[in-house]
């Protein structure tokens, strides 16, 4: 039997990219969706699709356990691809309750299967002003005003739920992602990433690197990613 990977979000932008690399490395992968259209599309892959809804603990759970997996990867998000000006703060706010009470469900499905690791994906653009570059253990800006302070405290939120669970728990915080499907083709400013290095780095995860918080991105001077290239090996 093949160890199982339970990706949360497969059918996401950076889960696309990350299935084939789990399959290349020999993990049996099962992929999660909230729609039955996509289900397809993973299935395609190599993957086995699971049409949950990370709101629905008890569906959830029932999953997860049945998938027994030893690594369980979160890279579940609510936003809208490119979202206009006027929903832009509905659509973060969309995507704090995500990171705060699916998380939560995720994390207790984790739990409740056994999983030994998990592997969250946070960002790296919510630190508080300050001086750059910023490492793994500069605050998040959970003060700021209207939707900065929304996502920040939605990002603490699940950092802190998945560093204190009884598991092996990895946050990766990612730079601003760049890409096919990401909506633009240029590198922006201030820690971009390339959306097939930020699903590198959630493979590498499986494998290498302690417990704990790394920031991913490209070394432009926006964060310090010493810890990412040093203890997982991954590289931009």
């Amino acid at each position: 039997m093949r160890p199982t990977v339970f990706l949360a979000g497969a059918s996401g932008v950076i889960g696309r990219n990350l299935v084939p690399l789990l399959i290349a490395d020999g993990w049996r992968v099962f992929g999660t969706t909230r729609s039955p259209t996509k289900a397809a599309e993973i299935a395609a892959q190599g993957a086995e699709p699971v049409v949950v809804d990370v709101f629905d603990p008890e569906a959830l759970s029932k999953a997860v356990t049945n998938a027994k997996p030893k690594i369980v990867i979160h890279q579940l998000t609510d936003l809208q691809p490119s979202p206009s000006a006027a929903n832009l703060d509905a659509s973060r706010e969309r995507n704090a309750r995500l990171r705060e009470v699916g998380t939560c469900n995720l994390v207790a499905a984790a739990v409740a299967a056994g999983a030994s690791r998990f592997i969250a994906q946070s960002i790296s653009f919510a630190y508080a002003p300050g001086p750059t570059p910023y490492d793994e253990s500069a605050p998040l800006n959970t003060g700021a005003p209207g939707s900065a302070g929304v996502t920040a405290r939605g990002v603490a939120s699940l950092e802190r739920q998945v560093l204190c669970a009884p598991f092996e728990g990895l946050v990766l915080r990612y730079g601003r992602l760049y890409g096919p499907d990401t909506g633009t083709d240029t590198a922006p400013a201030n820690g971009p990433l390339h959306v097939s290095a930020a699903a590198h780095a959630a493979a590498i995860a499986c494998t290498r690197g302690e417990p704990g918080i790394y920031n991913v991105a490209e070394d432009d001077g926006w964060v310090n990613v010493n810890k990412a290239t040093g203890l997982l090996g991954w590289r931009p």
